[in-house]
């Protein structure tokens, strides 16, 4: 039986992260400079440690992914409960706002009309945003390859896609479309993923910039 540590509310988050630092480096584990952070955070939301060899970058996708912020773009994800996630009041305060088009009636119509998913009309709607876009998809494969679709036949190109979509038909297809662009990404491999990973990806970047 496992004893239980007396850890005040206010510290908890703090020592679940030295936790993960600890189990990390007795696997051996030692993550790159830039996206320690952000894995680590992933960690601490899912408590799965297969997130240190499955979740890759794009080359410079950091360094991208955090000028675009600064800059006041907006996040875009596929379910409200990414959106519900997302710390707006840090985004809000580069300039940006984070949206989620699931529920719109619109979207819902066009979907129906076409016979496709509301996430795949979603990325549509958010390609009208007239400013850069950070794409953050947790739950839709359909998402990410609308993306691909629109950046193959209109040269549309996304800014950033967090591409960690869960589940088990065409989520692995998905992102390895993503990954075959010079779109730049954060994707998590496999099968694995989740609308609170997506959120947790973005609030490990917002956390890191209010640091700076």
């Amino acid at each position: 039986m496992k004893g239980i540590e007396h850890v005040l509310p206010e510290e908890i988050e703090k020592r679940s992260f030295e936790i993960i630092s600890e189990e990390l480096e007795k696997k051996g584990i030692v993550l790159p400079k830039g996206e320690e952070m952000i894995t680590k955070r992933v960690i601490h939301t899912s408590a799965d440690f297969d997130y240190a060899k499955t979740l890759v970058f794009s080359e410079g996708a950091v360094d991208i992914v955090k000028d675009l912020i600064r800059k006041g773009a907006d996040i875009v994800t596929d379910t409200n409960m990414a959106l519900s996630g997302i710390n707006k009041k840090v985004l809000a305060g580069f300039g940006g706002e984070a949206h989620c088009f699931m529920a719109d009636e619109e979207v819902a119509r066009i979907a129906k009309q076409r016979g496709t998913t509301r996430a795949a009309v979603c990325m549509e709607k958010a390609s009208e945003i007239p400013k850069p876009v950070i794409f953050a998809v947790g739950n839709a494969p359909t998402a990410l390859i609308q993306l691909y679709e629109m950046y193959q036949n209109r040269g549309w190109k996304p800014a950033f896609v967090i591409g960690v979509p869960v589940g088990f038909v065409n989520v692995e297809a998905a992102k390895e479309m993503i990954m075959e662009t010079d779109i730049p990404y954060i994707i998590n491999v496999g099968r694995k993923g989740g609308s609170n990973v997506a959120a947790a990806i973005c609030n490990a970047l917002l956390y890191e910039l209010r640091k700076e």
